[in-house]
C-alpha cells in the first residue's frame, strides 16, 4: 500500500475571470497509487467516498474533479490481488463494495479527468461520476470477462445506459477496451482533449458549473439520475416538485431579479 493518503484533495486557487481554471468552489481530488496505476483497492474506495462526502457537506465546494495521478492510468482497473483471494461469502459479510453505493448519494457534481487506463473499476468509477473530460490518450472498457467475472462495481449498468445495449453487450463480452474518441462518439465520454490539456479543461468546466446558483445544480444533477432510475411518469412528477420547490429559494429570487435588471446575479446558496 501506498504511505500516506491514497487519495489527495486541493483547492485550485482561483483565476481571474477569462483567465483559466478555475474560480472558487472547485475542488480536486487525485488518485495517489501511481505504483498500482492507481488501482482502486477497497481502502482507496473508502478514502474517497470519505473525502467526498465531506466535500458534499462543505457549502464553499460547489463541483469536484476526480483525476489520477500521473499520466499513465486514471485507474487501470480494481486491486486484483486483493480480489483474488475473495469468495461469495466474504464479499457478502463485508461492506466495501457498498461504498460504491454511497457514490450515488453524493450531491455535488463530480467531474472525472482521464488519462491513459480507465479499465474495470476504473471505468466504474469515471461513470459513477456525472462528467468525463477525457484525454486523446485515455482507454476505456470493462475487461473482467477476462478473468472469470464480470463487472461488480456497476459497469453492466451504467455503460448500458451510457452507449446502449448492443455497445456495451460487446465490450463487455469481449473485454474489448475503446479509445476516447470511441467513447465520445457513444456517448460515453462529454469531452475529449490533447491528453496534456486534460485536467486544465476539466477545472474550467467544473468553473462553469461552479458558478451556477449550488442549489439548482444539485437539484440538476439528481432530476437527471432519476430519469435512469424511473418511469417517465414518475420523473417528470419529481421534477415538477423540484421546479417548485426552488421558488422558495433566494437564489430563485437572485437570478429572476438580476435577469430582469440586466446585471450578473450574487449567488447565495440558499
Amino acid at each position: 500500500m501506498s504511505p500516506g493518503p491514497l487519495v489527495r484533495v486541493a483547492f485550485p486557487a482561483p483565476a481571474p475571470f477569462g483567465q483559466g481554471p478555475p474560480p472558487g468552489g472547485v475542488a480536486l481530488l487525485t488518485i495517489d497509487r501511481p505504483e498500482a496505476l492507481n488501482a482502486v483497492s477497497f481502502a482507496l474506495l473508502a478514502e474517497l467516498v470519505a473525502a467526498l462526502r465531506a466535500l458534499d457537506a462543505d457549502r464553499a465546494c460547489h463541483c469536484a474533479v476526480l483525476t489520477g495521478a500521473g499520466s499513465r492510468a486514471f485507474a487501470a482497473g480494481a486491486d486484483i490481488r486483493e480480489l483474488a483471494g475473495q469468495t461469495p461469502e466474504s464479499l457478502r459479510a463485508g461492506d466495501d463494495f457498498e461504498r460504491w453505493d454511497e457514490l450515488r448519494a453524493i450531491g455535488l457534481p463530480i467531474i472525472a479527468a482521464v488519462r491513459g487506463y480507465a479499465l474495470g473499476g476504473g471505468c466504474e468509477l469515471a461513470m459513477a461520476c456525472d462528467l468525463i473530460v477525457a484525454g486523446e490518450d485515455a482507454q476505456f472498457g470493462q475487461p473482467e470477462i477476462k478473468l472469470g467475472v464480470i463487472p461488480g462495481a456497476g459497469g453492466t449498468q451504467r455503460l448500458t445506459r451510457a452507449i446502449g445495449k448492443a455497445r456495451a453487450m460487446e465490450l463487455i463480452l469481449t473485454g474489448r477496451s475503446i479509445s476516447a474518441r470511441e467513447a465520445a462518439a457513444a456517448g460515453l465520454v462529454n469531452l475529449v482533449v490533447p491528453a496534456e490539456e486534460t485536467l486544465d479543461r476539466a477545472l474550467q468546466l467544473a468553473g462553469q458549473i461552479a458558478a451556477m446558483p449550488p442549489i439548482a445544480v444539485r437539484s440538476a444533477k439528481a432530476m437527471i439520475n432519476r430519469a435512469a432510475e424511473t418511469s417517465l411518469t414518475d420523473g417528470l412528477a419529481d421534477e415538477r416538485q423540484a421546479f417548485f420547490d426552488l421558488f422558495a429559494t433566494a437564489d430563485k429570487a437572485e437570478g429572476m431579479a438580476a435577469f430582469a435588471e440586466k446585471r450578473a446575479p450574487t449567488w447565495q446558496g440558499r
